[in-house]
């Protein structure tokens, strides 16, 4: 039950913070070139970073080699979001420049750069804790704060890799997952929290993915089609 009610923290966690900074574009009163939303991003991993610890773990020390890839996947995820934040920022105010190099720069590395490395990092995370829950099981539990945690997970997980443009890695994964959990792990869910959670999540992703290739005929960016 703690573990469930960890992963369901994490989950609110994860779209709190995610989506919030995008929705929180007036300036920041005591620094106005900065928006509200940077501030609040500024909490991103220092919030999230220890969650995903705390699921890794699992009540039980890992291993030296899943300590060492652990710390290399979160130095990737912060080096994105860092990345993200400032050139996001930055990019805020050189609208006027557009055909600068500055411009291009920022643009680099605000919008492809810096969403992929963060986006290896979560999907890299990901892929770690699957990788110590297959391998322990709990006693048979409700699965029902999982499926919970789930439909929100997978709900920003298409919106960030949509919105990000790097489908390209977060479908392929989502699918992975997805065909994994279903066809494999489907018997162990009730042992097996992190499981039936990212079962679930990628499961909504990835059928939100489809809904949106078929709406669409690709997967276009929110902002390109103004929603945001």
């Amino acid at each position: 039950m703690r573990l469930s009610r960890l992963i369901l923290l994490f989950a609110i966690a994860f779209a709190v913070l995610l989506i919030a900074p995008a929705l929180l574009s007036q300036p920041f009163g005591p620094y106005p070139l900065m928006k509200t939303g940077d501030v609040v991003d500024l909490l991103t991993p220092l919030v999230l970073l220890p969650l995903y610890w705390l699921l890794f773990r699992l009540d039980e020390p890992p291993s030296t080699r899943e300590t060492l890839l652990f710390l290399v996947l979160a130095a990737a995820w912060v080096e994105g979001q860092g990345m993200h934040l400032s050139a996001n920022s930055i990019g805020h105010l050189l609208q006027d420049a557009t055909e600068t190099d500055v411009y291009r720069l920022t643009h680099f590395y605000d919008e492809v750069l810096s969403h992929y490395l963060w986006h290896i990092g979560i999907v890299g995370l990901t892929a770690l804790l699957l990788w110590r829950q297959t391998r322990r099981r709990f006693a048979p539990a409700s699965i029902r704060l999982e499926q919970i945690a789930g439909l929100i997970y997978g709900i920003v997980y298409f919106i960030i890799f949509i919105e990000a443009g790097t489908v390209p890695l977060g479908l392929p994964f989502a699918l992975i997952v997805t065909a994994l959990g279903l066809l494999r792990w489907r018997g162990q869910f009730r042992q097996q929290p992190l499981t039936t959670f990212f079962t679930a999540a990628h499961l909504i992703a990835s059928i939100l993915f489809l809904i949106w290739f078929i709406r669409w005929g690709g997967f276009p960016q929110f902002s390109e089609l103004g929603i945001i």
